[in-house]
């Protein structure tokens, strides 16, 4: 089956990855905010540490496919893809792709190895690599570090460009400027690869105005998913995908709750404030947990969509929705303010369950690490130094595509 995920907890059977690249090295102190890193990874440690963490994967019964070997692979199938594709990246890639397109569609049509072509479009490329012996004001007045097509790094965080819905999709349309030629790769995977082409249903385009991102689209049952309002989900987005599910009359998503969550770096997105952990658990933030509100939208089968504000904290909603007594929430830092800050800065509370139970975490969290043992939750530690640098936990790097329903 292409795609199904029916919850966050049902073992997972694929995922989709990408290994860090190239791309981190072009970091720099004066493109960190705009390229959305507050610290710059060191490539070989981070590399080491993904590597490690696709053996525990592995090791746990997953088959992990790499979002590179998916597009060349995709692209390799022919019928013009490759332009279409150049075409769409370079479109997509701002003012100073666009200024130069033709000199940019040139040098990446020449590249044959497909591999390679990815590999280049998110790394990007240089003025230096473009330059006609500098001839032109651009070349002169530019640097030769400077970019006409910028670097992607966040492409390893593969959790936000698009989600996965029980047998669909949200392909996303991303908050930053940054971050919206990510979609691309996922556009052309899922409607050309052998995997996944005519098998999968869009709730969500990347051509809608509305942002919406993959880190606030938690699938809890094959009837709820929540859904953070956050800083890079806007509340239109979420009714559209709201309406789009309940349109399907094959989709069993019944409710949609939007969690309204602090729109600031720390809390980006839903998954790193509150992640589910086992059947009737959930690791989350105690300084937004307390104080956040939860909207209902349903609509399954009727004209308009409904949507009521719940006049109940997350946890009683949680529980009512998936039909349990209580939910645990157990509360990254251990009840320890500075604790809590220190591991949430450091993602905590974003932890990625394999199977009921059963969790990812990244090593450094070590006081909500022994809180999740304490409670009876296995954890599986992963050295963090490196990919914790860009602000993304287990979850975000992980794009799950199958898992076992529950």
């Amino acid at each position: 089956m292409a795609i199904n995920v029916t919850s966050e907890i049902g073992q997972l059977r694929r995922v989709l990855v990408k290994r860090p690249g190239g791309e981190l090295e072009h970091l720099t102190p004066d493109t960190l905010s705009t390229l959305l890193f507050d610290d710059i990874p060191y490539l070989s440690a981070a590399q080491a540490e993904h590597d490690a963490f696709v053996g525990i994967l592995r090791d746990n019964g997953a088959e992990v496919v790499y979002l590179e070997d998916l597009m060349s692979e995709t692209l390799a199938l022919g019928g013009g893809l490759k332009e279409q594709f150049i075409d769409e990246f370079i479109s997509r890639s701002g003012s100073s792709a666009m200024g130069h397109k033709e000199l940019i569609k040139e040098y990446l049509e020449s590249i044959e190895d497909l591999k390679k072509l990815v590999d280049t479009c998110m790394v990007g490329v240089r003025v230096a690599e473009l330059s006609e012996g500098g001839n032109r004001l651009s070349d002169m007045v530019r640097a030769s570090e400077d970019f006409y097509l910028a670097p992607i790094p966040n492409l390893y965080f593969t959790r936000d460009p698009f989600a996965c819905i029980g047998k669909g999709v949200s392909l996303n349309h991303m908050y930053s400027d940054t971050r919206n030629k990510e979609t691309i790769f996922g556009k052309y995977i899922l409607n050309h690869h052998p995997d996944f082409a005519g098998k999968v249903k869009f709730y969500y385009n990347n051509d809608n105005h509305f942002s919406i991102e993959g880190g606030d689209i938690l699938v809890i049952s094959p009837e709820l998913i929540c859904v953070g309002v956050s800083q890079r989900t806007q509340p239109e987005a979420i009714e559209i995908l709201a309406r789009n599910l309940f349109a399907d009359e094959e989709c069993e998503v019944r409710t949609v709750l939007a969690v309204e969550i602090p729109a600031k770096r720390a809390f980006m997105h839903l998954d790193t404030v509150f992640t589910q952990v086992d059947r009737d658990a959930f690791v989350v933030h105690p300084e937004v947990i307390d104080d956040v509100t939860v909207f209902e939208l349903t609509g399954k089968g009727e004209k308009r969509l409904k949507v009521r504000q719940l006049d109940c904290d997350l946890g009683t909603a949680m529980a009512k929705y998936m039909h349990l007594d209580s939910v645990r929430l157990l509360r990254c830092g251990a009840g320890n303010r500075i604790a809590a800050a220190r591991e949430q800065w450091n993602d905590g509370s974003n932890t990625l369950c394999i199977r009921p139970g059963t969790i990812v975490v990244y090593d450094r969290n070590y006081v909500t690490n022994k809180l999740l043992e304490d409670a009876g939750i296995n954890t599986i530690p992963m050295i963090s130094a490196e990919l914790s640098r860009g602000r993304g936990g287990p979850h975000c790097m992980t794009m799950a595509l199958n898992r076992e329903r529950i």
